[in-house]
């Protein structure tokens, strides 16, 4: 598995609600993406930094998502250009399926 971590800075600081908002509304287009299991969206405590969390099945599967469409469709949304950081994923433990997930 991979995580992959996009960070953004934005142009002026966001509050958690403003946050929340463009958080739910970008989602949507998560839902169902081949090979991510799930996304979480994060933001710094003074609002000037918001990304996201990833858990993918490949980072095949990951850089299939962060194409030039999708950098683009950041810097539309977010005034901003994003980042995006890959990590091997060997062992995970998950407390709500009660599973140690390992990808050998």
């Amino acid at each position: 598995m991979i995580i992959a971590i996009t960070k953004f800075r934005l142009p002026k600081p966001v509050s958690r609600e403003e946050a929340r908002e463009i958080f739910l509304s970008t989602a949507p287009k998560y839902q169902g993406a081949p090979g991510l299991f799930r996304k979480h969206y994060v933001m710094w405590e003074d609002g000037s930094t918001v990304g996201g969390v990833y858990l993918w099945n490949s980072r095949s599967e990951a850089e299939a998502m962060y194409t030039e469409s999708w950098k683009a469709f950041v810097r539309e949304k977010y005034g901003t250009e994003p980042s995006v950081t890959y990590l091997d994923n060997p062992i995970t433990v998950d407390n709500v399926s009660e599973e140690i997930l390992s990808n050998g």
